[in-house]
């Protein structure tokens, strides 16, 4: 397997969406991530977009736990506090019955 480098907060938010779908990490597959700095005149942190493939079967099911009043979860990220979740666009379900879909978040350093 091969690991993408990750920051701390990062790789703590992967973590925790991976949690979210209740089923084996390698079910779950990360297909893009991104992470830039973030900054505004009071604050620091990151902006993180992270691409999922759900293959099938349930995949809708566990699509659904990921995403799902995903704007609304509190997640542990420590150092830092998740100011901004969501999906960015709705998921795609493709050929082989698998979904695809992507989320965005902005961490905050605490």
């Amino acid at each position: 397997m091969m690991r993408i480098p990750m920051s701390k907060p990062a790789s703590a938010l992967f973590r925790a969406l991976l949690a979210r779908g209740a089923v084996s990490r390698d079910r779950i597959l990360l297909t893009a991530y991104r992470s830039t700095e973030w900054q505004s005149l009071t604050f620091v942190g990151e902006r993180h977009r992270l691409r999922f493939r759900v293959p099938a079967p349930d995949a809708g099911a566990v699509t659904l736990r990921m995403t799902e009043g995903i704007e609304d979860a509190e997640f542990t990220v420590p150092g830092h506090f998740v100011a901004d979740i969501g999906v960015t666009s709705s998921p795609q379900q493709e050929d082989d019955g698998s979904i695809t879909f992507e989320i965005e978040a902005l961490t905050i350093a605490e």
